[in-house]
């Protein structure tokens, strides 16, 4: 079956059936089914909204990405927002689109990709839209909730700040060099939202924001909003073990793919001088965290590549 047999109606309801049964929390007040979701954040919180798309042979292909994949990614990058925030998800919702001859079983995969990360990540799938388009695509809103005035930001880093980044980069720009070998691209980024809570709690925190474009290209973002500099150290860059010899397997220079692969989904942070030490951030947070740099007053001085620019993926 394809989708232009299984009609608009039918798509929806298939999605509406998968997201019950993935469970729907109490904060859900209305979710699939009507005009609009109703959701219910507690007292004194902002709500925080974020929007990002995926679209077929931009940012995946059907001969290399399972469908599963392509879900995962879809609500996994708009999650990792939310995380750069400090947000815990409310809830999210994804306008699909695709032509009528994309098979049933292709949409099922990426729903299932969808709901993976939704459930483990208490944001569930709470509405949407689907459209009949030439390619597929997948934009996916996600909303939030963060303690009233305590979001992070990225125009937050002063002079003298730690600059320091959670897991580890450079894996999906070689996993997306590796499928030209594999036929398969398998990485798949998690979003920091704990991360990211606990840092909107510490009093010590500075300016954060996340890795999709590459750690150039957004630090420069976070630079900039800051009206400040950084130094770098590419020798510092957290990688897993093996990761240079794998990328220049792959045809890759090691210090470009850290710097500005992309699509990692790593926070990138600044701590003020007396924030604790790296291991108990990690413990704090939850997660591995790598000091990288320091803030300081003007440019970007990167330590151990060739100038890169400010690198990163670019849309246009």
């Amino acid at each position: 079956m394809n989708l232009g047999e299984l009609t608009e109606f039918g798509w929806i309801d298939r999605i509406r059936r998968a997201a019950e049964r993935a469970g729907v929390p109490r904060h859900v007040v209305v979710g699939i089914g009507d005009d609009a979701a109703v959701l219910r954040p507690r007292a004194r919180e902002d709500v925080v909204v974020s929007t990002d798309a995926l679209v077929e042979d931009a940012h995946f292909r059907w001969r290399t990405d399972p469908g599963r994949q392509v879900g995962r990614r879809a609500v996994a990058a708009s999650l990792s927002d939310l995380a750069a925030m400090g947000a815990r998800p409310l809830g999210v919702t994804v306008a699909f689109a695709g032509p009528a001859e994309l098979p049933v079983r292709r949409l099922d995969a990426v729903t299932a990709g969808l709901l993976d990360v939704c459930t483990r990540c208490d944001a569930p799938l709470v509405g949407g839209n689907v459209a009949r388009a030439r390619k597929t695509s997948l934009t996916v809103t996600a909303l939030g909730a963060v303690r009233r005035g305590q979001a992070l930001r990225r125009g937050s880093a002063r002079v003298g700040d730690r600059l320091l980044v959670t897991g580890r980069l450079g894996e999906a720009a070689l996993s997306r060099a590796r499928a030209g070998r594999t036929g398969r691209v398998m990485h798949t980024p998690e979003p920091r939202l704990q991360a990211g809570q606990a840092l909107a709690r510490a009093a010590w925190a500075g300016a954060c924001i996340d890795l999709s474009d590459g750690l150039v290209a957004d630090l420069g973002h976070l630079l900039e909003a800051s009206g400040v500099g950084a130094r770098v150290a590419v020798a510092d860059a957290p990688r897993r073990k093996g990761f240079d010899a794998a990328c220049r397997r792959a045809r890759l220079d090691p210090a470009r793919t850290l710097l500005a692969g992309g699509e990692d989904y790593e926070l990138l942070f600044t701590v003020r001088r007396h924030a604790p030490s790296v291991a108990v951030l990690a413990r704090r947070l939850g997660v591995a965290v790598t000091e990288v740099g320091e803030i300081v007053a003007r440019g970007l001085h990167i330590e151990g590549a060739a100038q890169t620019g400010r690198g990163g993926f670019r849309h246009f």
